[in-house]
């Protein structure tokens, strides 16, 4: 449905189709299926961003088959406005579907002043989920994530209050995000033994950003769990948006916060017009190949996207028609991203 936007949206009902294209990937060893494409609120869902986009990507995205949408209590800004944001539009336009979805949200950065505002206690975690719970409208979220690694408490303590989120009824299935190999099979063997699984690790993860391949992908596959890769477009570096400079609608140019000027490099552009030439032989833009190079492999559940406007939604999800490569194609895109000009 072509949506005029001087005009009030319309009831909203799901498009009937929304689960015949889109591939679900079993989540590690559970019983929980997650879209090969997710969608995450971190950007363009706070208060300066518009509410009827916000709603018109959320439509279009739950119409392709993206049945998970990701959250944290600080995504804005400010903080908390992304899950008011959410809630707003969950209560006009997805009532009906709340078992049809997955929403996930996190604790882990600093969201309030003061000591219980940060990191990693129990203190932090429990009150931060209910006030994201309250944010939303919802009676508990899917999956509940410490947003990362603490390295003052205990991840004892960190994990037993994950644990006890999950027996309270407020969250399904307990993850974490950006932990090294090390600490995420600690976590795992913790959690286990008290009887709740870590389901799922979202690292961020991209051809520019392959930390994750350093025993972490191992670790994650050796004790059953998911892995969601975000920033697979590593802040738009992997898209075309850059290959001709810095474009004054960009990121980079109106929010310096998250990627700065100085990193886009001679020796990263000629990075990116490599592998931008590779995509146009797989008749994908850069974009698509980023995504379908993380989809390629298997221990990675699904790929989080961040869009601005539907367009880029329906443009990234095709990537989903073709994420196999040949040695070829593999062979050269490993000697571009090891190039150097030093």
């Amino acid at each position: 449905m072509k949506i005029n936007d001087q005009e009030p949206l319309q009831t909203y009902f799901a498009n009937e189709s929304r689960y015949e294209q889109m591939p679900y990937r079993r989540c590690g060893r559970s019983g929980l299926l997650l879209p090969a494409i997710s969608l995450g609120l971190w950007h363009n869902f706070g208060h300066n961003s518009d509410f009827k986009n916000a709603r018109i990507i959320l439509r279009d995205a739950f119409d392709l088959g993206i049945t998970h949408f990701d959250l944290a209590n600080n995504y804005g800004p400010p903080y908390g406005s992304a899950e008011e944001t959410f809630g707003r539009i969950m209560k006009k336009d997805f009532e009906n579907y709340r078992d049809e979805l997955i929403i996930s949200t996190k604790a882990g950065w600093d969201m309030w002043p003061g000591p219980y505002g940060n990191f990693g206690s129990k203190k932090y975690l429990i009150a931060s989920l209910d006030q994201s719970l309250k944010r939303m409208g919802l009676e508990y979220v899917d999956i509940f994530y410490h947003h990362r690694p603490d390295p003052d408490t205990p991840l004892e303590e960190t994990m037993g209050a994950l644990d006890q989120i999950v027996r309270q009824g407020k969250a399904l299935y307990v993850g974490i995000s950006q932990y090294s190999a090390e600490d995420t099979l600690k976590a795992s063997q913790i959690l286990k033994e008290m009887g709740t699984p870590c389901l799922i690790h979202q690292p961020r993860y991209n051809m520019l950003e392959r930390w994750v391949e350093n025993g972490l992908l191992d670790t994650i596959e050796n004790q059953g769990i998911g892995a969601i890769a975000f920033s697979p477009l590593g802040q738009g570096i992997l898209t075309d948006k850059y290959l001709n400079g810095i474009p004054e609608d960009s990121r980079i140019a109106k929010d310096g916060r998250y990627l700065k000027k100085e990193t886009i490099s001679d020796e990263l552009i000629f990075k990116v017009k490599a592998l931008n030439k590779i995509a146009k032989g797989r008749n994908q833009s850069l974009a698509q190949m980023a995504i379908a190079w993380l989809l390629k492999d298997p221990r990675v559940t699904s790929v989080l996207i961040g869009v601005s406007k539907a367009s880029q939604l329906k443009e990234n999800v095709s990537a989903i028609n073709n994420i196999k490569f040949n040695e070829e194609e593999i062979k050269a895109i490993e000697e571009i991203l090891l190039y150097s000009a030093s």
